[in-house]
């Protein structure tokens, strides 16, 4: 005979009434045998008035619910007896005044010594503050996803190893992933070769930003289609505790339009710069040409008569031939000058594109220039009158032509082509060679005045730098539209006549 019996069952009453949970226990049917002093004081009651009642009558009449989940294939209760494992229920309750609170029910098997479930304990917990803790969080936590969602910024989040696991629709659409309906995406994918590697190492550089820490970086991002684009980055290393490295995270922003403008701005700068350079250099031409051009005129004076008085053999003729040669030369020079500086007169008429290109090659004199050249001509079927000095607009078709030939030493194809810019009003006329180009270096200095880069003596420099002069007077402009090894394109560009075209457009 067991003489501790009533001291183990004193105790074991005892522990069950400290429970700090509200607490029942049930047999096989559901029926009540015990309930500790918790539940009794937080719900009022006395142990009459649940032992031996089922729990369907206690939680209906004393706890306000009606909709117990104590259907067949649902119930906790029976699964518990059915499984001899604990199950446990979350349940939202509606209080008799309208409020509501939260109840997790816990459902524990008492089993005897054969192991079958003899009796079930149900632990009562009111979990209201927790969920609305949880759901507090879940709002913090669905705030959050929005703003990383709404952000105009890309925000990438990877774990340890590289996965990804974060994409907002902003870096979706700049790395042109479907993250949602993507699966294995790395890290390593969003980069080129090595990219991914050297911001690691940047971010554990105490010395680069800080540890973690990686301050905005200009670095190039690869898409889904293997395109490469320039972007500005800040990235971070997200730890647990101190040390423990959990996950990385990155932001970007595209600077692509930011660079285009930067470029626009550039170009514009340089125009700004290349025009008042030219203005300069303009009026000094044109003092050189001025000072120069009354000795000149009387070195080939004096020189002709000098040559005229002398008989055939005379020893000094051939010397007098070179000098007369080298002053017309001079003068020559002199003529550029003042018509790059735009000291001679200007007089605007209005005239074909085509009908000035036509006209401009049948004024080269040396043919034979030609001889290993292939002339493709691509003039626009559309009737465009462009408003400027005809002769001078000659001469300048005239230069680029010859500056074309030149760049072809041994032979090549000469393209001309006329197009209308409706956007800006323009006529324009295209003149490519199949040359070698001009190297960077040069591209800048090419409208200068007496830069060349050909030998001493074939050429003063000054033929794009008066083209130049001519077209900016007439209100046009003239730039190099692209060159390479396969060759140049110069693209000069007119104002239309829009008056005339206007009336011929309409009598059409």
């Amino acid at each position: 005979m067991n003489t501790n019996l009533p001291q183990e069952i004193d105790w074991r009453l005892r522990v069950f009434d400290s429970l700090s949970y509200p607490t029942l226990i049930m047999d096989r049917k559901g029926n009540v045998v015990s309930v500790n002093q918790k539940l009794l004081e937080k719900y009022n009651i006395s142990k009459t008035q649940v032992v031996g009642k089922s729990c369907r009558e206690i939680f209906q009449a004393l706890f306000d619910d009606p909709e117990l989940p104590c259907t067949r294939d649902t119930c906790p209760l029976d699964k518990t007896i059915a499984e001899g494992v604990g199950h446990s229920v979350l349940k939202q309750i509606q209080r008799q005044d309208g409020s509501t609170y939260w109840e997790d029910r816990v459902f524990s098997p008492i089993l005897d010594d054969e192991g079958r479930v003899v009796y079930v304990v149900e632990s009562i917990r009111d979990v209201t503050r927790t969920k609305a803790l949880e759901n507090i969080i879940n709002d913090i936590r669905e705030f959050l996803n929005r703003v990383v969602q709404s952000s105009t910024s890309a925000i990438v989040a990877a774990d340890r190893s590289g996965r990804i696991l974060l994409m907002n629709q902003a870096a979706e659409e700049l790395f042109g992933y479907d993250f949602r309906n993507t699966t294995g995406i790395s890290v390593t994918d969003l980069y080129p070769q090595g990219v991914a590697r050297e911001i690691m190492k940047k971010l554990r550089d105490d010395d680069f930003g800080g540890r973690g820490k990686l301050p905005v970086t200009r670095v190039n991002i690869l898409t889904a289609r293997g395109d490469e684009i320039p972007v500005e980055m800040t990235g971070a290393i997200i730890y647990e505790g101190d040390n423990t490295e959990a996950a990385t995270m990155g932001i970007y922003n595209d600077i692509r339009e930011r660079l285009s403008a930067r470029k626009k701005l550039q170009d514009a700068q340089s125009q700004l710069d290349q025009s008042e350079k030219m203005a300069s250099l303009g009026r000094l031409a044109a003092g050189v040409a001025h000072e120069i051009n009354n000795p000149l005129t009387g070195i080939l004076m004096y020189g002709n008569l000098m040559k005229e008085k002398m008989e055939a053999g005379h020893p000094f003729l051939p010397s007098i031939t070179c000098i007369l040669e080298d002053a017309e030369r001079c003068r020559e020079i002199v003529k550029n000058l003042l018509a790059y500086s735009r000291h001679s007169s200007t007089s605007r008429e209005c005239f074909a594109m085509n009908a000035l290109v036509e006209e401009s090659l049948r004024l080269i004199r040396d043919q034979r220039l030609f001889m290993n050249i292939t002339v493709k001509k691509e003039l626009s079927d559309e009737w465009m009158l462009a408003k400027a000095d005809r002769n001078k607009m000659s001469q300048v078709v005239i230069n680029l032509v010859m500056n074309a030939i030149d760049a072809m030493n041994e032979g090549g194809n000469l393209t001309l082509k006329t197009y209308r810019n409706n956007d800006r009003k323009t006529a324009c006329l295209e003149v490519s060679d199949t040359g070698c180009g001009i190297p960077e270096e040069n591209q800048s200095r090419i409208f200068d005045p007496f830069f060349t880069t050909k030998e001493l003596g074939k050429g003063t420099g000054l033929g794009l730098s008066t083209a130049y002069g001519i077209v900016k007077d007439n209100k046009g402009d003239i730039v190099i539209k692209e060159t390479g090894p396969e060759g140049t394109t110069f693209l000069m560009e007119l104002p239309l006549d829009t008056d005339s075209m206007e009336c011929i457009e309409s009598i059409g």
